[in-house]
């Protein structure tokens, strides 16, 4: 193989690459909140429900090590903060999971809301891949911050605007 055809194939990888990064999100800072439903067997929980809330949306997956890195981040510095605040809700999504496999992995490790998204159904809404994902939305239903990934910075500065909006 010559280089010309080897820098081409890397080339076109990169491209993909880029291109892939800037279609993945479907929800976007300033858009509003999509319409969804979460069903668990202790209750379901709606989108409309959420009005007049600041919520956290966060979609993970058990294999991805950036997720596994962030929930006790989310369980330590969001769920035990805001757990008792009745103008703030945690949504934490397991794409492609069943409430079996969340009730697994959770056991005596979490004790913050985790709900199924084995379909992708609702993680369809907001993106078309990459995770962890983090959706702020604030009282009337507008989503103020994304974060894609998993940062100690950016996981710091989502904080920062949860707890502006909360106060």
């Amino acid at each position: 193989m010559n280089i010309r055809v080897l820098f081409l194939i890397v080339l076109s990888f990169v491209g993909l690459e880029m291109y892939t990064k800037e279609n993945a999100d479907i929800v976007k800072v300033g858009d509003v909140l999509p319409s969804f439903k979460l069903k668990t067997s202790s209750g379901d929980v709606e989108s409309v429900d959420l009005k007049g809330k600041v919520v956290l949306i966060n979609f993970f997956a058990t294999w991805c090590p950036s997720c596994v890195k962030e929930l006790p981040q989310l369980q330590k510095k969001v769920w035990n903060k805001y757990k008792d605040n009745s103008s703030f809700e945690l949504l934490v999504i397991g794409r492609e999971h069943s409430e079996q496999d969340l009730l697994k992995f959770t056991k005596d490790k979490y004790t913050m809301p985790f709900y199924p998204d084995e379909g992708r159904k609702t993680y369809g809404l907001f993106a078309e891949n990459t995770i962890p994902r983090n959706y702020v939305i604030d009282k009337d239903g507008k989503v103020v911050y994304v974060l894609t990934g998993f940062s100690e910075d950016a996981f710091n500065e989502m904080l920062s605007v949860i707890e502006d909006m909360i106060n």
